[in-house]
């Protein structure tokens, strides 16, 4: 499959498409044929400035995308081929307050990101994609509406 890879820093101009190994999804994993990933803010940085963030190279970068579930690994009962999907942008988060070990799942930054043809990613690192979007449109989603959802509900208390 090919991904682009933040592989030094040079920023945007210094990204690399490469080839990377086909992936198959594991125990309680889903493969997502990845049809859009949109950049952020903080996608932005962490493509301009990896080494204050502590990326490692090679690192797909991008927190947010959409796409259609290709397969599903042993366990899974939550999704099925031909869903559509967006990534949660922190792996693993359900719900309570954020520790050390969920921010070590964040796409995009200490993992591997979004802008990839796949990606396999946890049962529950993911969330169905509204069926009025676009594949484009609900990639904006994840890291803006988990902002826009802490914002309102978490801090305003909404």
């Amino acid at each position: 499959m090919k991904a682009y890879e933040i592989v030094s820093n040079g920023g945007v101009d210094a990204l690399a498409l490469n080839e990377r190994p086909d992936p198959k999804p594991g125990p309680g994993e889903v493969l997502v044929r990845v049809r859009a990933s949109s950049i952020n803010y903080r996608d932005l940085a962490t493509v301009e400035a990896p080494v204050p963030r502590g990326i490692p190279y090679p690192r797909i970068p991008n927190s947010d995308g959409a796409g259609d579930v290709v397969e599903v690994g042993p366990g899974v009962t939550r999704w099925k081929a031909g869903d559509k999907v967006c990534g949660c942008f922190f792996q693993g988060w359900i719900d309570g307050d954020i520790t050390p070990e969920i921010m070590g799942r964040a796409l995009g930054g200490t993992i591997d990101g979004m802008l990839a043809e796949y990606r396999v990613l946890g049962e529950g690192g993911l969330v169905a994609m509204p069926e009025h979007l676009t594949f484009e449109e609900a990639s904006t989603l994840p890291c803006a509406a988990l902002t826009a959802w802490v914002s309102l509900v978490h801090r305003g208390g909404v």
